[in-house]
């Protein structure tokens, strides 16, 4: 493959980052340009007519960059990477693997074909087990060994049999079933299933075992917890089957722990640990808020998928995301991205967003199997405001790193209260930390105030610095699926132009394999004489302060 460097349009966007793109003013784009709004956004309408207006005008770009950003994306190909994906071929090349999350949201039931199979029916079988599941569960037909309803649901899972869940689930809790409570497990620390368990009651406790190869040490470790915890209180193993859920593929150990197979859901190797929140990993969300609801996600995904793939590059609103990142990332050499929701529910979104982001894209090898001489992967990090203005604000606003930001807004909020005072407040932070980060404040500006000549350095904004607004209607479940799918293809944006595979985690792998070699020389209280010295001298203090 050819390097993004080598590439024509890579160059004529270095040359025009050296001649003005590094002093872009996008104030003096704004006072030269008034239809610059209307140049620069896009408005997404989800298959239910709700929409998501992407406003990319407060970014440090004007036609040319933007034009020359979209060459680079048609001169490495990423159009036909995309065309690759959606029709099942083995991009994932590391591991000869189809990525076909796209699939699971396929509501249009159309043939999506892996190796030749035609994947639509058996991804339907899997969502019409779920709401014959989840029906049963929430209308209390589905009931505890002691014949009560359940009232708790306690995911136990980690990585993306964690994170999609428990951000999909708190993001939608208005939409929650009134009797029902979830909980999720993915830390090894016995405090996180301690302080789970502690909230539940064996009778009326539905426990969903997320792991695909069902052997997962730290996974496996929570779930026999929660099973010895069980077990203690309702004796007989025979009731397992009415409390323990596998969403898994292998049957064996499934079965092997307890559970009846009848109970067990499962999906495709084609469906990568960060992508499967779409597929029955997505269980503890659709027993949470309803099937109908977790069809809706879906298809507020399938809507993104569809522009996508219909799209030209000019008004498509992913290509334009990932095509933002490679111009500050590889040219403004901005390391970091910030993703801060204005929504209280949406706190654990950009927590997701760091595993879609940081473990697709954090890789130094390019998929001809060589290291890179350019920079890949972004650091992703975010809060929900307006508490977010408090703390590191400050840094995005006045510190010495360029930080690009997106801000996410609903109009509507889910609590109107006070007459809506409170939503009102908050869209008014969103507009003003975006207006200010364009504007910033000149010295003239701050002397006018009649601040004291030592203070107004201190007081003084540079400003310029770029920012997405994301204004949505309301956070629905469609919204929630086209905003989620909307990342992961900005992120495949991302990675195909860095020429890297975005579907591996090897970098996951080699600590888990050192894990296990420390845990059997930790069940032994001797010292320990291997490692090198700092490792090896850690171990030996823990197991005397054990």
């Amino acid at each position: 493959m050819t390097s993004p460097i080598n590439l024509p349009a890579w160059k004529k966007l270095q040359e025009l980052y050296d001649s003005y793109g590094k002093t872009f003013s996008t104030k003096a784009a704004f006072a030269k340009d008034s239809n610059r709004f209307e140049e620069f956004s896009r408005t997404f309408e989800n298959y239910d007519g709700s929409k998501i207006l992407f406003d990319f005008s407060k970014n440090l770009i004007d036609e040319k960059i933007l034009t020359t950003l979209i060459e680079l994306a048609k001169e490495a190909k990423v159009e036909q990477l995309r065309d690759d994906m959606f029709s099942g071929k083995h991009i994932n090349t590391t591991e000869n693997r189809a990525v076909f999350h796209v699939a699971l949201r396929n509501r249009a039931d159309k043939p999506m074909y892996v190796d030749g199979v035609n994947v639509a029916p058996e991804v339907d079988g899997v969502l019409k087990h779920m709401k014959e599941f989840s029906d049963q569960v929430r209308s209390g037909e589905w009931k505890g060994y002691t014949g009560k309803e359940i009232t708790d649901i306690v995911n136990i899972g980690i990585g993306g049999s964690d994170l999609g869940p428990v951000m999909v689930t708190e993001a939608l809790r208005p939409y929650a079933h009134p009797r029902i409570h979830a909980h999720f497990v993915s830390n090894v620390d016995g405090t996180h299933i301690a302080e789970a368990l502690k909230l539940c009651n064996p009778e009326t406790t539905l426990f969903l075992i997320a792991s695909k190869t069902f052997t997962t040490l730290e996974t496996r470790a929570n779930a026999q917890t929660a099973k010895n915890w069980f077990l203690e209180r309702a004796k007989d193993p025979k009731y397992i089957a009415k409390h323990f859920v596998a969403l898994s593929t292998n049957a064996t150990e499934v079965e092997k722990f307890g559970i009846d197979v009848k109970n067990m859901f499962g999906f495709e190797n084609w469906v990568g640990g960060r992508y499967s929140v779409w597929s029955a990993i997505g269980l503890s969300v659709c027993l949470y808020v309803g099937y109908e609801n977790f069809d809706n996600f879906l298809k507020g995904a399938e809507a993104v998928d569809n522009h996508f793939t219909s799209t030209p590059i000019e008004k498509n609103i992913p290509f334009i995301g990932g095509l933002l990142t490679i111009w500050y990332n590889n040219f403004f050499k901005a390391q970091t991205k910030l993703v801060t929701p204005f929504d209280q529910y949406m706190h654990r979104f950009p927590a997701y967003l760091q595993q879609l982001s940081m473990e697709s894209n954090g890789k130094s090898v390019s998929k001809d199997s060589k290291f890179v001489n350019y920079e890949t992967g972004v650091v992703v990090f975010g809060e929900p405001t307006t508490n977010a203005q408090h703390s590191f604000f400050q840094l995005v606003h006045q510190g010495t790193k360029l930080i690009p930001a997106d801000f996410i807004l609903p109009a509507k909020s889910h609590n109107p209260i006070e007459h809506n005072k409170h939503q009102k407040m908050l869209a008014a932070n969103f507009f003003a930390q975006a207006e200010s980060l364009m504007l910033g404040k000149t010295e003239e500006e701050v002397a006018a105030e009649g601040t004291a000549p030592a203070l107004i350095p201190h007081k003084t904004f540079s400003g310029n610095r770029p920012t997405t607004s994301i204004l949505c209607q309301k956070i629905t479940p469609a919204t929630l699926g086209a905003l989620i799918a909307y990342y992961e293809m900005v992120t495949f944006v991302e990675g195909a132009i860095w020429g890297i595979n975005s579907f591996d985690q090897w970098g996951v792998e080699l600590g888990k394999k050192l894990a296990k070699v420390i845990l059997a020389e930790l069940e032994d209280t001797k010292k320990i004489s291997s490692h090198d010295s700092s490792t090896r001298s850690l171990i030996n203090q823990f197991k005397e302060w054990e």
